[in-house]
């Protein structure tokens, strides 16, 4: 077993986890970013990005879309039956 190391910006921590936790009421968004930020651009089903985060499938449903309406990822799909691609965004670094 390996042991791996991640690196999250003091922002996500320090700001966007109040943000999206105690004001939005979304800790599952909160989740879902901090996985997408692990895994970087990746392309999931929701089944499996559900699986990564231990939560349901709907919850990271409504969590992909609540991320995708406050820019902090994009999600984009090349065909109805194609896999979502997933792009974490930091737009406080104007990235």
């Amino acid at each position: 077993m390996t042991n791996k190391r991640y690196t999250i910006d003091g922002y996500v921590l320090d700001t966007l986890m109040r943000d999206l936790v105690g004001h939005d009421h979304r800790p599952s968004a909160f989740l879902v970013y901090l996985s997408l930020a692990a895994l970087g651009d990746v392309a999931l089903s929701h089944a499996q990005l559900a699986e990564q985060t231990g939560l349901s499938k709907r919850s990271v449903q409504d969590a992909v879309r609540h991320l995708a309406d406050r820019n902090l990822i994009r999600a984009a799909r090349s065909g109805a039956r194609e896999v979502t691609r997933y792009s974490v965004l930091s737009p406080w670094r104007g990235a």
